[in-house]
């Protein structure tokens, strides 16, 4: 249940009317977590600045989902899982995958730069870095300018994560592949 009241566009102030209406009209996501982050103009614009920056490059989509799969799984945010799952099957990654993840399982991609992905965001979760021999690996198969945007967006989608979680913000109920407990 939500901790705060979702703002209706009628009730929002001048600076959110119109982060809303940009956002809403670069077809940006404006619920969720941004439920939240409206209620500060600036981080809202900044929190969709972010999210273009990394979606614009070097990760591929099917990386950056591999990379907000692990992180929401990790979190066990419930709305970002929810949208997490319908963009990674948009992206083409298959309901079976998904459902690894979903059990807590590591997935079989055959592709290196996924499965880099995959694991550089979960060893980040676990222990807050990566060892000496995580990092040369993911830098001889990434490339620094994508293990930059790795690190970033695992970082990016946590804040996207906590922020969900702790202002309680729930998938819809017909939600086809619930959070596993």
């Amino acid at each position: 249940m939500a901790r705060i009241a979702i703002l209706d566009r009628a009730d929002m102030n001048a600076d959110q009317a119109r982060v809303y209406d940009a956002a809403k009209a670069a077809n940006s996501p404006v619920g969720g977590p941004y439920y939240a982050y409206i209620r500060l103009p600036k981080l809202f614009e900044a929190a969709q600045n972010l999210r273009a920056t990394l979606a614009s490059g070097p990760l591929s989509k099917r990386e950056q989902q591999f990379v907000n799969l692990a992180v929401a799984r990790q979190f066990g945010a419930r709305y970002p899982w929810f949208a997490q799952v319908r963009a990674s099957l948009a992206a083409g990654i298959d309901q079976a995958t998904i459902d690894v993840i979903n059990a807590r399982k590591t997935p079989n991609l055959t592709d290196a730069r996924e499965r880099t992905c995959f694991a550089v965001a979960q060893e980040l979760l676990n222990n807050k870095t990566l060892s000496e021999a995580s990092y040369a690996a993911a830098e001889k198969t990434m490339g620094l300018e994508s293990l930059v945007a790795l690190i970033a967006a695992t970082g990016a989608f946590s804040t996207t994560c906590m922020v969900a979680n702790t202002f309680g913000v729930d998938p819809p109920a017909e939600n086809p592949t619930p959070l596993a407990e």
